[in-house]
């Protein structure tokens, strides 16, 4: 099962604190958009998204379509097919995407810890 690009989504308490502190560890903004509270910030393959007031947990999150870079990949597994070989496999499916949907969708999954998991397609 490809699940795409991952990173992990941490909610922060203040974005431009968590910001500056990322970039001392060498992180470098990717995207985002810091004055909608939201940035995406990458060392080496090392992905982390900053997001203030948005959830409340951090989530592990997985992008189908997307490599590392967040660049389009030529091949992937569409969201609603990953979705449907988890319900096979018995995971609860917490939020779904539309099956009979296509491009941009998400759904929301959990492990056996209660740790919050985000698979969100954006194509």
């Amino acid at each position: 099962m490809k699940l795409g690009a991952f990173s992990v989504s941490l909610n922060v308490k203040d974005i431009h604190k968590s910001k500056s502190f990322y970039e001392t560890l060498g992180f470098q903004v990717l995207g985002g958009d810091i004055n909608q509270n939201w940035l995406i910030l990458k060392n080496e393959s090392c992905v982390i998204g900053l997001f203030q007031g948005m959830f409340e947990k951090n989530i592990l999150t997985f992008n189908p379509g997307w490599d590392e870079s967040g660049e389009n990949l030529n091949t992937f597994t569409d969201i609603r097919d990953i979705q449907k070989q988890l319900k096979a496999k018995g995971i609860k499916i917490l939020s779904e995407a539309d099956e009979t949907g296509e491009g941009p969708a998400s759904f929301t999954i959990e492990d056996p810890d209660g740790n919050p998991i985000l698979v969100d397609q954006h194509r």
